[in-house]
């Protein structure tokens, strides 16, 4: 989260302003909002959960690298006319580059390359379960690394999902131990992918996408290309609708809920999509149901429940920090405007040290 910058006094009906800053007062359109949030992080989870049973279905009719190429592509594909509506500046571009590159080197080429090997070796309600683990990675990335604060529910929580991920590594069969292990280092992977990405605030999730799409899903397509037989067209086009679908589409339905509620929260929500890909396979897709899944199911969900009730209210202290990011007058951007501006708009800023209380999450 970031400090309040400039806080005047009445500067936004239905807020009620202090010294340090604005605070919302909990009425009718905020608790709309909210609603809408859940609702669009909700269905993103749901697209993407989807998308792992979906893909598994084709990696008999081409390679890793060919499939994560599409996937990504497909995704790239579906954002683009976003990302074309504002172009990012060069300096945005060059501020960015750092991060932007761990980004599509993890979270684009890599990451996807992974869980395609991996959903060739494990059957598709293991491989979705077992995509909890880039909660627990991305917890421990952002106590370890970025000190931020967790709490006994998200501890208790990740020790759960890490133990429903135990279960369903517990099998006699070593392929499916091999394929447990490469998708544990896909969701490390996006851990990172995460933290990293978190950091850019100089471009849009679509400016992200579209980078991860082109250079990252280009190369893998092209490695794959060279090393395996072309898939047929059918395939080919599935592959991209997936990837459309359940990572373009699903990135912008949870960008727009994150602003609703937040980033935090909104990932919060998009925790249900193992469960809905788990689901999926088991009742669209056919896969046999193994009693170690459904204790995995239930020892997982009960980790991300605890996650869930993770929310806290205690004094926090912001730094002062200036950049160019997308935002909204809120609690932590109470700035002015002549002429006045209403709504999500983008320009350079600055935030001044603060110090407050207001219910949130990790």
């Amino acid at each position: 989260m970031t400090a309040a910058d400039d806080p005047t006094p009445g500067n936004e009906p239905g807020r009620v302003t202090g010294p340090g800053g604005t605070t919302d007062t909990g009425t009718g359109p905020a608790s709309s909002r909210m609603a809408a949030g859940v609702m669009r992080c909700g269905l993103a989870a749901v697209l993407f959960g989807v998308s792992a049973p979906a893909a598994a279905q084709l990696t008999d009719d081409m390679g890793a690298f060919t499939l994560a190429g599409l996937l990504y592509i497909g995704a790239a594909v579906a954002v683009a006319p976003l990302a074309a509506r504002v172009r990012p500046t060069r300096d945005a571009v060059r501020r960015s580059l750092p991060n932007l590159s761990l980004a599509v080197v993890l979270g684009g080429a890599l990451g996807p390359v992974l869980l395609a090997v991996g959903l060739h070796r494990v059957p598709a309600s293991t491989a979705s379960l077992l995509l909890n683990l880039e909660l627990v990675f991305t917890t421990l990335v952002a106590g370890l690394v970025f000190r931020e604060h967790l709490g006994r529910n998200v501890l208790v929580g990740t020790g759960l999902v890490v133990a429903g991920s135990a279960v369903l590594t517990w099998s006699p069969s070593h392929d499916v131990r091999w394929g447990a292990l490469v998708i544990a280092g896909a969701c490390l992977c996006w851990a990172v992918d995460n933290s990293a990405t978190a950091a850019i605030d100089q471009l849009r999730p679509s400016h992200i996408t579209v980078a991860k799409g082109t250079i990252a899903g280009g190369s893998n397509l092209a490695i794959g290309l060279a090393t395996t037989a072309a898939p047929a067209l059918g395939p080919t086009l599935l592959a991209l609708a997936i990837g459309a679908v359940g990572y373009g589409l699903s990135i912008t339905l949870w960008v727009a809920g994150a602003r609703e509620l937040g980033a935090a929260r909104g990932q919060l929500v998009f925790a249900i999509a193992p469960f809905v890909g788990t689901i999926v396979a088991w009742t669209v897709f056919a896969d046999p149901l193994a009693w170690r899944e459904l204790v995995a199911f239930g020892i997982a969900a009960g980790g991300v429940a605890f996650v869930l009730g993770s929310h806290h209210e205690h004094p926090h202290h912001h730094q002062p920090t200036e950049h160019t990011h997308e935002h909204e007058h809120d609690d932590h951007h109470g700035h002015m405007h002549e002429p006045a501006v209403v709504g999500r708009h983008t320009h350079h800023h600055q935030h001044h040290e603060l110090t407050h209380q207001h219910p949130h999450v990790p």
